[in-house]
């Protein structure tokens, strides 16, 4: 728990407990065997403190309450240093993965209520599988310990079923035993599930650095070994780091080894995110390389397979401003492709784009958005949106995607919305003037031209056309016209003289 000032965490500060699960006797078991020699007795005491303010049989949320009665039930005096102990085991609770604790802030009432969010034991096999939790608590029982408990709590299959060889499931799956009856949809359920549901998708893409497994990679001798330790108490840091990982397609290793480099922090021990982005960017296009001059290899006595199918988006939302694109609309609902477009990295949905590899071309017109530009993510999203839902494949150029892009920068474009509202209105200027475009083309003659057609915006100017009689001449006048040429012949000849 970060409390930087000691007036923001007092008895007089109100909090409540939430929980979506109840203990049963093998977490309990877990509890006291694996997670208490880790954390100590107190944190344990305190973590069934907030658990029983709900009963076995309830989950939800509690009654907001002062935290007074928290100090007397842990037997903790309302002063300076029962505040500290409490402060240090609901910290032990969060380092094991047991507690999550958000502040909620009032500016109306200018108060402040804490939430003690608890987490779900981990299984067994789960948590000796954690690196981290099994080294913590080998250095608290030792080694002879730890493999007693894990001997006790995940057991080795039968050594009798070594004998057999082959095994087969005969599960009956769902669908051959229920069936659903074909009603007509309840637009209430619908509506109701899909709020439920968009209200428990998390914002932050998937969690794949943790900041145990950067320390247990990070070299202990570094000059940015503290500051690095530090980044477990910034949770907006660390999730800062997952975007970036999750954009560049970048592991623990690569994280750590740009930390490592130098002018990656600053002199209070912040990142640089503008640095360290275009650092990891730079990482992005080598592996890019190495990915392609591979394949090239590869494919010099073998034989390509197709590209694989992209992981359709799994997020759902409840407002929808862009249509789906007709090549995601097998696969990805409206409010699925309106999350994408939201959360997902310009670079993954670049790669949604394109069955194969993202041409290089279009990458780096797409970087130079990004870098220099500084375009946020939705806005970019909306911008590859728009240009490859285009009909006029043409014109998908350097100059006119720049363009494009200059212009919302000029214009102040910076969020989904706006970005959403510039799109339509550019789609309802190309839907007019095409339009306008094909009642000129009606109106022209069948057989002109395609020039004749493109000049047809200029104005028709009145010509004098030949429309009367045709007037013979007699032979009378055609011999006067006649003499009168000889003469013209004559009076000619005689200026050209010496």
């Amino acid at each position: 728990m970060r409390v930087s000032n000691v007036l923001e965490f007092t008895e007089n500060h109100r909090y409540f407990v939430c929980r979506d699960f109840a203990l049963g006797g093998l977490e309990r078991k877990l509890l006291a065997s694996l997670y208490q020699p880790m954390i100590g007795a107190f944190s344990a005491g305190l973590y069934h403190s907030l658990y029983h303010l709900l009963a076995d049989d309830e989950t939800g949320y509690s009654r907001p309450e002062p935290q007074r009665g928290l100090f007397l039930g842990l037997g903790l005096d309302p002063n300076a240093a029962g505040r500290k102990t409490l402060i240090e085991s609901a910290s032990r609770l969060e380092a094991v993965g047991l507690l999550q604790t958000f502040r909620h802030h009032n500016p109306l009432t200018e108060e402040t209520i804490y939430e003690y969010a608890l987490q779900r034991p981990l299984g067994a096999s789960e948590f000796f599988s954690n690196i981290h939790l099994m080294l913590l608590l080998r250095d608290k029982i030792g080694k002879p310990a730890i493999l007693e408990l894990k001997g006790r709590l995940s057991p080795e299959p039968l050594s009798d079923l070594a004998r057999f060889v082959n095994r087969e499931e005969v599960t009956v799956p769902f669908y051959e035993l229920f069936k659903i009856g074909s009603g007509p949809v309840d637009p209430e359920l619908e509506s109701g599930w899909a709020e439920s549901a968009s209200a428990r998708e998390p914002v932050n893409p998937p969690e794949r650095i943790r900041h145990a497994d950067m320390l247990l990679r990070f070299p202990r001798g570094a000059a940015n070994r503290g500051l690095v330790e530090r980044l477990g108490r910034a949770p907006e840091s660390m999730a800062q780091l997952n975007y970036l990982a999750y954009k560049y397609d970048l592991d623990v290793p690569e994280i750590c080894r740009l930390l490592d480099e130098d002018g990656i922090f600053e002199k209070d021990g912040t990142l640089r995110w503008e640095e360290l982005n275009r650092r990891a960017h730079s990482v992005y296009r080598q592996d890019r390389k190495r990915d392609e001059e591979r394949e090239r290899y590869m494919a010099r006595g073998e034989t390509r397979n197709g590209p694989d199918e992209e992981e359709s988006g799994r997020q759902t939302g409840s407002e929808i401003l862009l249509d789906v694109p007709e090549r995601f609309a097998e696969t990805l609902s409206p409010e699925q492709y309106d999350q994408l477009l939201r959360r997902e990295p310009y670079t993954r949905m670049l790669e949604r784009h394109f069955p194969g590899t993202v041409p290089d071309s279009f990458l780096r017109i797409f970087e130079r958005i990004d870098l220099n530009y500084k375009l946020p993510e939705p806005v970019i999203n909306v911008l590859a949106h728009y240009l490859f839902g285009m009909k006029h494949a043409q014109r998908l150029t350097h100059a006119f995607i720049d363009s494009i892009a200059s212009n919302m920068l000029a214009k102040g474009i910076d969020t989904f919305e706006r970005a959403a509202a510039y799109i339509r209105e550019q789609q309802k200027l190309n839907a007019t003037l095409e339009r306008r475009r094909r009642g000129e083309a009606d109106e022209l003659p069948a057989g002109s031209s395609a020039r004749g057609k493109a000049q047809r915006r200029k104005p028709a100017m009145p010509v004098v056309g030949d429309t009367g009689p045709v007037k013979e001449i007699s032979s009378e006048e055609r011999e006067k016209m006649r003499e009168l040429a000889r003469r013209l012949r004559g009076d000619n000849g005689s200026d050209a003289g010496p």
